[in-house]
């Protein structure tokens, strides 16, 4: 029997790239918030046989409202219909949205360690701009996604 082949995608979640860098957001990024936008995207680009030749892999494994980074699965047989789709989201909610493909791969561990490696990167950035107003709670949430990335599987 051979396994399900998967492939993994990191994506960089760009919020209203227009506007400068504001700490808070307007929109708070969720596994439900990507996962709808990119399935209504998929129905508008791909119709209902597209839809549902994809859902059957996809899932957004991981996501991390700090750095804006996420992990989304999909099947090797869709996930370049997966991928254009992605690219065509423009909204979640009615905040405009991009999104970067950091790295793509054919395991959860390789996966795993692209995105670790980016969201410590990031975190850095974060803390860079927000300085000295950076809190303790924040802090700890990006330890806890820290902590959800590293046991990240299945």
């Amino acid at each position: 029997m051979v396994g399900f082949k998967n492939r993994y995608m990191v994506m960089e979640v760009f919020l209203d790239p227009n506007k400068e860098n504001v700490v808070d957001d307007p929109i708070v990024i969720t596994q439900f918030n990507i996962s709808k936008a990119i399935k209504e995207t998929i129905l508008v680009n791909f119709g209902e046989c597209g839809l549902a030749s994809s859902l059957g892999s996809f899932q957004v494994k991981y996501v991390n409202p700090i750095t804006k980074l996420c992990v989304i699965r999909a099947s090797r047989e869709d996930y370049q219909k997966i991928w254009s789709a992605i690219t065509m989201v423009r909204s979640i909610g009615n905040c405009p949205v991009l999104f970067n493909l950091l790295d793509l791969s054919g395991s959860i561990k390789a996966c795993k360690n692209a995105a670790l490696k980016c969201d410590e990167l990031k975190f850095e950035q974060y803390k860079l701009m927000v300085g000295a107003r950076l809190s303790a709670d924040v802090t700890q949430q990006m330890q806890n996604c820290l902590e959800k990335i590293k046991i990240l599987e299945h």
